[in-house]
């Protein structure tokens, strides 16, 4: 672990030059967490390059259906009719983002949401890398207890006003990402940064109920996203299975890998490069699988649960795409 990465101020004399030029910092409320759901408000902290605030936007989106979560967020629908659509925001929300790196706390959720809200308002997101706040705390090893933004905000001595509300959300992650900035620059890490690929296609169906009217239970769907290619049977894998993957180590061909949740980069793309690599995509879960990808290991879906069960080991989507950079060929014979 880096030493005394706390609450005091670092201000490296020589910035590292590969450090981003500026940093978007990003929180959305949203109607829920599924692919359908929508935004219902985004805040964003403009900060330089060395994490200092330029300015700062918030705005509230009608989405056009119900707000989901209400004793979460507490945007009732009688609170967002009046809101612009995300269309009518658009403009402004491009100008917050561009030329700069999206930061967020979960930062794959935060991009996956925005990404989708432009895609239905046919336009493209102007984002080409996020960081994930999360990562970067494991990267300093910062000794929180879990990866909350309150942690993350108590360990800097940051002071939440309005938990869930995005405006105080992006403040509190500003405030708790600058001296992380700073503490990475002082000791040399590289950041954790990632590709941002935006969506270009999407169809919506009229949802029901639309905002304004009452919402029977777990009625927060509504949407779905076009574009996706019809699941197909895909070969099977030329090699034998070699095992479990082992932290740190290389994947190798033949090794049987599942996929749990949400991805920002499409399922099926991930899963094509998979296969191309010489992995077996598997559909379910077994003690069989040598590696689950899933950006929310603390999602409670079936195959998380039997990951845990089992002992196979769990990696995001990022470190997966690493990996597959670098696959070890099958043993021959």
């Amino acid at each position: 672990m880096l030493e005394d990465l706390t609450t005091a101020a670092f201000s490296p004399t020589s910035w590292p030059a590969a450090y981003p030029k500026g940093y978007a910092v990003v929180d959305v409320e949203t109607t829920g967490l599924a692919r359908d759901d929508r935004i219902i408000s985004a805040a964003v902290y403009r900060l330089d390059a060395r994490g200092e605030v330029e300015d700062h936007w918030y705005t509230t989106v009608n989405p056009e259906r119900d707000p989901g979560p209400v004793w979460i967020h507490g945007l009732t629908s009688e609170a967002l009719e009046g809101a612009p659509l995300f269309p009518d925001i658009a403009e402004e929300f491009t100008a917050r983002l561009q030329g700069r790196v999206l930061v967020a706390h979960n930062a794959v959720f935060d991009w996956q949401m925005i990404a989708r809200e432009y895609a239905r308002a046919k336009c493209e997101a102007p984002v080409r890398q996020r960081l994930c706040t999360i990562a970067l705390s494991k990267e300093l090893g910062l000794p929180l207890p879990n990866h909350k933004l309150e942690s993350l905000a108590a360990h800097f001595g940051v002071v939440q006003r309005r938990a869930h509300h995005a405006l105080d959300d992006a403040r509190v992650l500003a405030e708790a990402f600058r001296p992380s900035l700073r503490a990475a620059a002082a000791n040399g890490v590289r950041l954790p940064l990632h590709e941002c690929r935006p969506l270009t296609e999407w169809t919506d169906r009229p949802a029901t109920p639309r905002i304004g009217q009452q919402a029977g239970p777990r009625s927060y769907g509504g949407y779905r996203q076009t574009g996706w290619r019809p699941s197909r049977k895909r070969p099977a894998c030329p090699y034998p299975n070699p095992g479990r993957y082992e932290a740190g180590g290389r994947l190798k061909q033949g090794m049987r890998v599942a996929f749990s949740g949400d991805t920002s980069t499409e399922r099926e793309l991930l899963e094509d490069r998979a296969t191309e690599a010489g992995l077996h995509v598997a559909t379910s879960l077994s003690r069989l699988t040598s590696l689950l990808v899933t950006n929310d290991p603390d999602s409670g879906t079936s195959k998380v649960v039997k990951a845990r069960q089992f002992g196979t080991p769990i990696v995001d989507e990022a470190a997966f795409g690493q990996l597959l950079g670098d696959v070890e060929p099958a043993s021959e014979g």
